[in-house]
């Protein structure tokens, strides 16, 4: 199956490829620049904000994956949720369509749905809408918090914590998470093209591991061979005074965006597993095999 894929140069599209190139599909991937890639990628220099620099690309392949995301909007810098999720999907999707293309996956997020509250499940959500409106034989996938070994989040604070034994909470803590590694992501891509039955159908992807963010904490500094965490909690109430002063600043790690999403949890009953014939990677487990590598 010859396949176009779109955001596949980030974390998770990294594992995607892998795993596709393995079952031996051969990949037609939107870059910005050339890089170095394994054989079976055919690098398509283009943009997705401009649907001409790709679309004779699209012609020709049997079906186009949609990875195209971003967690936080930098305005100044054109990079919105409105023009990389919406935007860019309705781009891909006329692209498969002038393209003859019948299949089409789609990347979204937990959390998504009609009544969303969060600027990102939102647009999400509006560019689900796009999917399901098309004539194609779509697929959404919509995953809790991604991780692997080249992740941002929890490399991110695994980083932290070898610097410091002090991890400032927002609020309770109690908040829950089920992270789902990046190859089971991929695997379940790869298994819905080899699957008829998953067209028209929209799957919440979790592992098996339901954690607190306070238990996350504790799970990472397990992993580099350290002791639980200090964690004094920043009032809630506090936080959402001080977040929107400061959210527009770069390094300031969190919006408010993020921080609804993160209060709203992100779980799943993980039944998945069963359409798709396999059981997710544990969280602890996989973490500990690539943390205390590094």
């Amino acid at each position: 199956m010859k396949i176009f894929i779109s955001g596949g140069t980030g974390f998770v599209g990294g594992h995607l490829m892998r795993e596709l190139l393995g079952r031996g599909h051969e990949l037609r991937l939107l870059t910005h620049r050339r890089r170095p890639v394994s054989e079976g990628i055919e690098q398509i220099e283009g943009d997705v904000s401009r649907p001409e620099t790709f679309e004779e690309a699209v012609r020709g392949c049997d079906a186009v994956i949609n990875l195209v995301g971003i967690i936080r909007e930098s305005p100044f810098k054109d990079i919105t949720f409105k023009k990389l999720h919406v935007q860019a999907t309705a781009n891909m999707l006329a692209a498969a369509r002038k393209g003859g293309v019948g299949r089409y996956l789609q990347m979204s997020a937990l959390g998504t749905r009609s009544n969303a509250v969060s600027d990102y499940h939102k647009s999400k959500w509006q560019a689900e809408e796009l999917v399901r409106g098309s004539e194609l034989e779509w697929t959404i996938f919509r995953p809790s918090l991604i991780f692997g070994p080249k992740d941002s989040f929890v490399n991110m604070l695994a980083a932290q914590l070898r610097m410091t034994p002090v991890m400032p909470v927002i609020g309770s803590g109690k908040y829950r998470l089920q992270p789902i590694h990046a190859d089971d992501v991929a695997r379940c891509f790869a298994l819905a093209l080899e699957k008829p039955e998953t067209a028209g159908q929209a799957y919440e992807l979790c592992g098996n591991d339901c954690l607190s963010y306070e238990e996350l904490l504790d799970a990472i500094a397990a992993a580099l061979g350290r002791t639980a965490p200090f964690k004094p909690h920043a009032p809630l109430g506090l936080m959402q005074l001080i977040i929107p002063i400061m959210q527009n600043i770069p390094l300031f790690p969190i919006t408010m965006d993020q921080l609804q999403m993160l209060l709203e949890e992100s779980v799943c009953d993980g039944s998945w597993q069963t359409i798709f014939g396999f059981k997710a990677r544990g969280f602890k487990e996989a973490i500990g095999e690539y943390l205390s590598k590094t």
